[in-house]
């Protein structure tokens, strides 16, 4: 099982992997930015959605998904209808401009990456892509999951009383010094 040590220092590189999330958005198009890449490739993932669908999937408010939507509708990258079985929802669709933006966003991702990437081997690739694929299906559908319990703080955790020392504890053989050193 791993120790507190090694989530703590897994902790940060994740939180340190922000830098790559901007390296690899400077390969966005001026006027795609990232959340709008993101966007367009839910749809791509789940083809025609409701937008309260899109807001679930992103795990962002409603407000703010339309405002994502109509950045990138406005762009001509997606096509919005009225749904049939509800008017007062829209469904979203990427088209063939979004498509061609995708592929365009995958080259230069893939360009980025080979270039920082390039003296790793494509076994140390292929284990990264594993261990991610696995850390990713670990969290796996965030909005499905009970809320963590909560944090515990080891100040707040009542330590039991200890026993009281031996003033006289028997002689050991190789007795180690170390732990009869007084302060001074």
């Amino acid at each position: 099982m791993a120790t507190q040590e090694q989530y703590r220092e897994l902790a940060r590189q994740l939180t340190a992997t922000a830098a790559i999330q901007r390296d690899l958005s400077r390969a966005l198009p001026a006027d795609c930015p990232p959340a709008s890449a993101i966007v367009l490739m839910v749809l791509a993932r789940h083809g025609e959605i409701r937008m309260s669908k899109l807001a679930e999937l992103l795990s962002i408010d409603m407000s703010v998904t339309s405002r994502h939507a109509a950045h990138v509708a406005e762009r001509g990258w997606i096509d919005r209808q009225p749904d049939p079985l509800d008017k007062r929802s829209r469904l979203l669709r990427i088209n063939a401009r979004g498509e061609a933006l995708l592929n365009q966003v995958a080259e230069g991702y893939s360009h980025v990456l080979a270039h920082c990437l390039s003296g790793w081997s494509d076994d140390e690739l292929g284990q990264l892509n594993t261990l991610l694929a696995k850390l990713r299906a670990s969290f796996g559908d965030c909005r499905a999951r009970p809320p963590l319990p909560p944090q515990v703080s080891p100040a707040a955790t009542p330590t039991p009383p200890a026993a009281p020392a031996d003033p006289h504890p028997p002689p050991s053989v190789g007795h180690d010094i170390t732990r009869t050193r007084t302060k001074r």
